[in-house]
């Protein structure tokens, strides 16, 4: 055997080698830079303000992912594998981790129809069975809430798409429907007449649509009267506190009772 033949046979391999994954190497590393730049400008380029912050976020998470498998895919080529045995044994594992991975595909499905449909978008305050919260993120798979005492949701998009979702925020109006009780000797237009009159002093509720005041009610112990008044959107929940608080204040005022539950007890001997 001629060694020195071997020898040189195999420096050159390891020469050949070196160079394919040296290569490799510095392809990967510009190759992630540029999917950190691009992530980055589809972020902030302003070519991209007549999409929404949740189309920019999905399609910042789409382009990561999309990219990072054709530089694997690249890598894979340049250190010697074959394309076409590469390319098969990946849609092989491609059909396992499928199967693998419903879920997360189901996910990524539910994620484009979010997109195409538009039931919400980022700054949006929406309620679904599982969770409530202004929606900060739309991502490939997930949607992130961050719900109003400050704690961060991560909902999967699947789940999402498929559930019924309430958006408190699509409207710039929403209507305050609160009931208020009142025992049966109170005058019925007299407490009709607080409340009507405590919803037409308040700065920010609307006086169009009208607000409503009505007997909506009779219960075992008192009448109970359905307020009705629409407001700004994000003027809701003060509305509402307010309303809440002025209307008992004015009822002591005015002695209207507001009645505990009674029961009449009979003793027999």
């Amino acid at each position: 055997m001629d060694w020195k033949a071997l020898g040189n046979y195999l420096l050159d391999l390891g020469k050949a080698i070196g160079i394919r994954f040296a290569a490799a190497l510095i392809v990967f590393i510009i190759g992630h830079k540029l999917i950190k730049y691009l992530r980055k400008w589809i972020a902030k380029t302003h070519k991209l303000d007549k999409f929404d912050a949740g189309v920019r976020s999905f399609l910042g998470s789409f382009a990561k992912f999309a990219l990072y498998i054709i530089l694997f895919i690249t890598l894979a080529i340049m250190v010697g594998i074959p394309a076409t045995s590469f390319i098969t044994a990946l849609a092989s594992c491609g059909v396992a981790i499928g199967l693998a991975m419903q879920g997360s595909l189901s996910n990524l499905a539910g994620g484009i129809m979010l997109l195409i449909f538009k039931p919400f978008k980022v700054g949006d305050y929406i309620k679904t069975a599982d969770a409530a919260g202004t929606v900060e993120e739309i991502t490939v798979v997930y949607t992130i809430l961050c719900t109003v005492d400050n704690k961060r949701v991560t909902v999967p998009n699947g789940t999402i798409t498929n559930a019924v979702i309430e958006n408190h925020t699509a409207k710039q109006t929403r209507r305050v429907d609160i009931d208020f009780n009142a025992g049966y000797d109170c005058d019925v237009e007299k407490v009709k007449s607080i409340l009507m009159s405590v919803m037409e002093n308040h700065p920010k509720i609307l006086k169009d649509p009208q607000p409503f005041a009505r007997v909506s009610a009779h219960t075992d112990n008192s009448l109970t009267y359905t307020v009705r008044a629409w407001c700004k959107a994000e003027d809701y929940w003060e509305v509402s506190f307010d309303l809440k608080e002025t209307v008992k204040k004015e009822f002591d005022k005015n002695n209207i009772e507001i009645p505990l539950p009674k029961m009449d007890i009979n003793l027999i001997k």
